[in-house]
C-alpha cells in the first residue's frame, strides 16, 4: 500500500491530533436493522474506541515502535496513517512518500499478477510507468518468487504474499515505511534479509513506523516507542523504557498469585569434540555483502545436537556443536577461524574466533580441507538467529588480523525455542545467576 502527500518541507514527518476511531457494535443483527428504521434514530448500540484521543508527532528520520496487546488498536492506527481507514474524529497530517506493509491483502488486486500490482502500487505512490521499469528487477530479485510473479496474486501462498509486498514497500524509496506485523509470515531467511533492509533504512535516514509483538526488535530498532492500551497511549517515550514498562505489564497479568521461583539447574558442558559431520553436509548459500576472495570454498556448515543430527531447531541453553568444513585454494600461515551468531535485526549476539580464544592453529597448505568444530551452551534466548563465519590470516593484537579471504554472511538460520526447564527472563540470554538470601 502506497500514497504521497503533499506537504514534503515540513520537518514532522507525521501529526496526529485527538485521533479516535468509533465502531458501534450491535448485540444482534436485528438491532441494526431496528435502529436504521426507527423513526426518531433511537440508538441500538453502543460505541467501541478503538482509538481514543490520540496526540503525537514523529519527526522525519524517527524509527518508532508501536506496541501493545491484541486489541489495543496498533493495526488500526496503521491503516488511519496509511490512509486505508478514515478517522472518526481528530486529525492526521503526514508529508512525504509513504509506504506500508499491513496485514496480508491491504493495497494489492488480488485478480491482478504480482509484475502488475507493483505498477499499481508505483502509480499509487506518484511513479510514472518509465520510473518503475528501473525498480522492478531489484523488486522482483529482493521478492525471489520466481515465476509466480506472473500469476495472480490469489493464487500466492501467504508467505509469498509478503515477500513480494515487502520488496515493493522498501525498494520504491519511500520517505515513511510504515510495516505492521505481516513480516512475521515469512520464512526464517527472509524475516533476516528483511530486518537488514529495514536496518539499512533507518540507517540511511528514513522515518519507520513499526509494529510488532517482538519487543527485542521494538528495543534494537526504535528509539522511540509508544504503548497503546483499550486505544489509549498509556506511555510515549524512549523504546528501552517503553517495553520495560509493557514487560512489567505483562509479568503482572501472568503472573498474579505466582509464588513459586523456578531455580537454575547446573549444565555440564560436554568438552570432547564430536566427529565429522559429512554425512549431513547441506548445500551452502551465502547471504548478501558476504566476501569471498576465492581463496576458500565453505562446504557445509551448520548446527549439530548431541547425535551429531543438523539441526535448524534448537532448544535455549541446549548442548550445540557449530560446524564447519572448508577447502583452501592457497597456502595460509597462521589460519583462524570465527563466527557470529545475529538476532533478526541483524545485531551481534555473541562473536568470537580461535585468535580470540587463544587456540593455536596449524597452517594450512593448498587443496587442504579442514573441519571446524565449536562446542557451546546455546543458552540465548528464544527467537531467530542467522550464523555469519569467517575466515582469516595472521592473526595481532586484540583481534585483528592481515587479511580476511571469507566471510559468509547468513549461511544459517536457527530457530531457538523456549526451555520450559529454564528460569522467567529477560533479554538476549540466561545468566543462570545463583541467589542467596541472608536475613540478619
Amino acid at each position: 500500500m502506497a500514497f504521497k502527500t503533499q506537504n514534503p518541507n515540513s520537518d514532522l514527518a507525521i501529526k496526529v491530533s485527538s485521533l479516535s476511531k468509533v465502531y458501534p457494535l450491535y448485540n444482534t443483527p436485528r438491532d441494526r436493522l431496528k435502529e436504521a428504521l426507527h423513526p426518531k434514530r433511537k440508538k441500538y448500540h453502543h460505541d467501541f474506541y478503538a482509538l481514543k484521543d490520540l496526540s503525537f508527532e514523529i519527526r522525519k528520520g524517527d524509527t518508532v515502535g508501536i506496541i501493545g496487546q491484541n486489541g489495543s488498536g496498533k493495526s488500526t492506527l496503521l491503516k488511519i496513517l496509511s490512509n486505508v481507514l478514515s478517522p472518526s474524529e481528530g486529525s492526521y497530517v503526514v508529508n512525504g512518500n509513504v509506504s506500508s506493509l499491513l496485514e496480508l491483502g491491504t493495497g494489492f488486486n488480488p485478480e491482478l499478477t504480482g509484475i502488475e500490482n507493483v505498477y499499481f502500487n508505483g502509480t499509487l505512490l506518484g511513479f510514472t510507468r518509465e520510473e518503475m521499469d528501473t525498480k522492478i528487477e531489484d523488486i522482483l530479485n529482493f521478492a525471489d518468487i520466481g515465476e509466480f510473479v506472473k500469476q495472480p496474486v490469489k493464487t500466492y501462498s501467504s508467505g509469498m504474499f509478503v515477500r513480494l509486498a515487502f520488496a515493493v514497500a522498501v525498494q520504491v524509496d519511500p520517505d515513511i515505511l510504515i510495516i505492521d506485523e505481516a513480516l512475521s509470515v515469512g520464512d526464517a531467511r527472509f524475516q533476516v534479509k528483511s530486518m537488514n533492509r529495514m536496518l539499512k533504512l533507518v540507517e540511511g535516514g528514513k522515518t519507520v513506523i513499526f509494529v510488532s509483538h517482538d519487543t527485542g526488535a521494538v528495543k534494537s530498532l526504535c528509539k522511540r516507542a509508544i504503548l497503546l492500551e483499550k486505544g489509549k497511549i498509556i506511555k510515549d517515550a524512549d523504546a528501552s523504557s517503553v517495553v520495560d514498562h509493557y514487560s512489567n505489564m505483562m509479568l503482572n497479568e501472568m503472573h498474579q498469585g505466582d509464588d513459586d521461583l523456578l531455580v537454575p539447574v547446573s549444565v555440564e558442558i560436554n568438552n570432547e569434540l564430536l566427529e565429522n559431520f559429512e554425512e549431513n553436509e547441506v548445500p551452502v548459500m551465502l547471504g548478501e555483502n558476504s566476501i569471498n576472495t576465492g581463496e576458500i570454498d565453505l562446504i557445509s556448515t551448520g548446527f549439530y545436537n548431541s547425535k551429531k543430527q543438523r539441526v535448524e531447531i534448537i532448544t535455549s541453553e541446549e548442548d550445540i556443536t557449530l560446524g564447519f568444513k572448508i577447502k583452501v585454494k592457497a597456502d595460509f600461515a597462521d589460519p583462524h577461524y570465527g563466527f557470529m551468531i545475529k538476532n533478526r535485526l541483524g545485531l551481534s549476539a555473541f562473536e568470537t574466533n580461535t585468535y580470540c580464544m587463544n587456540i593455536n592453529t596449524a597452517p594450512l597448505k593448498k587443496n587442504d580441507t579442514v573441519s571446524v568444530e565449536f562446542l557451546m551452551n546455546f543458552n540465548l534466548s528464544p527467537g531467530l538467529y542467522s550464523l555469519t563465519f569467517g575466515f582469516a590470516n595472521k592473526g595481532y593484537g586484540k583481534g585483528s588480523f592481515e587479511n580476511y579471504p571469507f566471510l559468509g554472511k547468513d549461511v544459517a538460520i536457527i530457530n531457538v525455542t523456549e526451555n520450559q526447564e529454564s528460569i522467567v527472563y529477560a533479554g538476549y540470554y540466561n545468566m543462570n545467576p545463583k541467589v542467596a538470601i541472608k536475613i540478619n
